[in-house]
């Protein structure tokens, strides 16, 4: 036993892809947690025999699973007798923000060794659905797991009249917004696109987990093709999450003192020195006040860093999530880094190209943080990730060594010194505008053969300045023409009539 007993370190992680599954062949997820839980002991040093003192199962939610109790069969097959059974709600931040809870709980005493992990079942779940076939996973799991995190919709009633009830339509309200404050003209937009998202498909190409690893040019991933078609403007496809994986990663986290008990090699510890979870307010993405602005993923990545100890120049190894380029770019924007860092921002090759999508991203940056730390690789990692619409933000702070003045570590709220607040003031909306007005922000959509079809505006009232949202005439000429110049303060007339409201633009 240590001075340090209950402080966290994770001690082995893994993660796996099967990209050429078949129906026959696809692992049902009780398998692929249990591989997981079972990879991570043995790359811990510490061998299988661990995995029945775990007392925590904590694991993101798989989409299409349906068991009573997930974290009950995990534990029933590995042999384990947990007294805590977690399942988040929905989110692309709960991967981290199950590590830092579980974490905290073993700074507290209360947990001594955990496994945390996900998994996206999605490419057989398609399959089978194509097949005109049910899925035979798994039932059962005596008692009933803990439903942690913050739950809600992604969208209002509101947005959803507009079309803004997914990420693929609604993350371009923010990347075009980001533009515009940037200055940017549309092609220096494009460029820059491809510039950021082009390391990670170099990286994605060298990581043997990685769905799609295969490195592309900056003008192939922005430059619309038959196989690259636009979706909604301005990200072809290239630049979208993938959904349709077949994936899944995870770790082992322990107390100092159960690692020593286990056997687990010093060399084997990364510490975890802190993390932070922060959420957006407003959550509606229409009632933000401003869409070249997300304080809170700067609050929480502040936050975490400043719980840590570690500076953000001191991190070597940063992986930001990564579901589309304005993901990353924001961060970078709320964090005041440089878009060509040298150190990159992913380590997987991030969810267009390496995978990972729904809920679980943020294990497999995790777990190849942690391999790359056990093999001193690097000194300090920072990991991140985002729920929503940059609506629900978390971030975990690894490093090869404790803090150096002994402190617990912590994921203590946010302070002022780390607080991002707005620098837009409030918005009103206006859900029958009706008059002259000019757009804030707008995304137009295509269908699968490139043909625009739907356009989706975020305006200002001309007289009021109240927000609305709207949809232009579905012309495709008009359309077209759209996407060939700055939209952003164009001015035009919206109208509502029959519960819908239409843009026209000068």
């Amino acid at each position: 036993m240590t001075s340090q007993a209950n402080h966290p370190v994770l001690i082995g992680a893994s993660q796996f892809s099967q990209r050429d599954v078949t129906l026959e062949t696809a692992q049902n997820p009780l398998d692929m947690f249990v591989r997981i839980a079972r990879e991570a002991a043995q790359a811990s040093g510490g061998g299988t025999g661990l995995l029945e003192s775990i007392d925590t199962i904590a694991l993101t939610s798989t989409a299409g699973w349906n068991a009573q109790n997930p974290p009950r069969l995990i534990a029933d097959a590995l042999g384990a007798r947990p007294t805590t059974e977690w399942v988040a709600s929905i989110g692309g931040e709960t991967s981290l923000a199950l590590v830092n809870d579980v974490a905290s709980r073993i700074t507290r005493g209360e947990t001594a060794l955990g496994f945390i992990a996900g998994c996206n079942n999605m490419k057989s779940l398609a399959m089978a659905q194509r097949a005109e076939i049910s899925v035979e996973w798994p039932e059962g799991g005596d008692g009933e797991p803990e439903i942690v995190g913050r739950a809600g919709a992604g969208s209002n009633a509101y947005e959803a009249t507009a079309g803004l009830v997914m990420p693929i339509n609604i993350y371009p309200l923010f990347e075009n917004g980001l533009r515009h404050a940037r200055g940017q003209t549309l092609e220096e937009h494009r460029n820059a696109m491809g510039a950021l998202m082009h390391p990670f498909t170099k990286t994605a190409a060298a990581n043997p987990h990685a769905w799609f690893p295969t490195e592309r040019s900056p003008e192939e991933l922005v430059t619309p093709t038959p196989i690259n078609r636009m979706i909604f403007f301005p990200y072809a496809k290239y630049l979208n999450a993938v959904l349709a994986t077949e994936q899944a990663a995870g770790a082992l986290i322990a107390s100092q003192e159960m690692a020593e008990r286990l056997g687990v090699p010093r060399e084997k510890w990364v510490y975890w020195r802190g993390g932070a979870v922060e959420v957006e307010d407003p959550w509606h993405v229409s009632e933000r006040p401003s869409f070249d602005q997300a304080p809170a993923l700067g609050t929480c990545h502040h936050t975490a860093l400043a719980n840590s100890g570690i500076a953000l120049d001191e991190i070597d190894l940063i992986d930001f999530y990564s579901c589309f380029p304005i993901a990353v770019a924001m961060a970078s924007e709320m964090l005041g880094l440089d878009p060509a860092d040298p150190r990159g921002f992913s380590l997987t090759g991030g969810l267009p190209y390496a995978g990972g999508p729904g809920n679980s991203y943020s294990f497999h940056s995790l777990a190849t943080a942690i391999g790359r730390l056990q093999n001193a690789e690097a000194e300090n990692a920072l990991v991140t990730g985002n729920g929503w619409y940059l609506t629900k933000h978390s971030a975990s702070v690894l490093s090869r060594e404790p803090h150096p003045d002994g402190r617990t570590p912590t994921a203590a709220p946010a302070t002022d010194a780390t607080r991002t607040k707005w620098n837009a003031p409030p918005v009103e909306l206006d859900a029958e505008p009706n008059g002259a007005a000019t757009v804030e922000t707008y995304t137009i959509g295509h269908d699968r053969d490139g043909t625009p079809n739907q356009g989706i505006i975020v305006g200002r009232l001309t007289e009021t300045n109240a927000r609305f949202l709207a949809n232009t005439p579905a012309d495709p000429t008009l359309l077209e023409s759209l996407e060939q110049r700055e939209l952003i303060g164009t001015p035009g007339t919206v109208t509502h009539r029959d519960g819908a409201s239409t843009f026209v633009p000068a």
